[in-house]
């Protein structure tokens, strides 16, 4: 190593390395969760929604961890879609948004679903299309 540098090489592209990681989970954070867009006044608020939007993030990456790249990718809206690369953080998302989706369908059509469950089911399915 050279004296005259107080770092290696290495060093300094293990600390770029790590802070390319953060800028892009920020990144994330940014495009896929809305930080930064929400309207509030208060100090706080705008604290706690950002915290809001952090914790959602991990959320979102915790279920994802032992998940295959395959069951977080859904490009069959895309079929010109077919480069292989791993999945972001919108797939896992959208993944996480699927599976809370179906589980809820199954719920409502467990038993004898009534008039009403079918009402709520399809509100709720109105409710995220718009």
């Amino acid at each position: 190593m050279d004296t005259r540098w107080p770092c290696s090489a290495r060093e300094v592209l293990e600390v770029m390395a790590d802070r390319w990681a953060m800028e892009q989970a920020f990144k994330d954070v940014k495009e896929v969760w809305g930080a930064q867009q929400q309207q509030v006044r208060e100090v706080y608020a705008c604290v706690g929604a950002m915290h809001v939007n952090l914790w959602m993030y991990c959320v979102v990456e915790a279920w994802a961890w032992d998940r295959s790249a395959d069951e977080l990718i859904d490009r069959s809206a895309s079929p010109w879609d077919d480069k292989p690369r791993r999945p972001s953080h919108a797939d896992k998302r959208k993944a996480l948004q699927r599976e809370v989706l179906y589980e809820e369908i199954e719920a409502a059509l467990a038993g004898r679903p009534t008039k009403g469950d079918f009402r709520a089911l399809a509100e709720r399915l109105i409710e995220m299309a718009a």
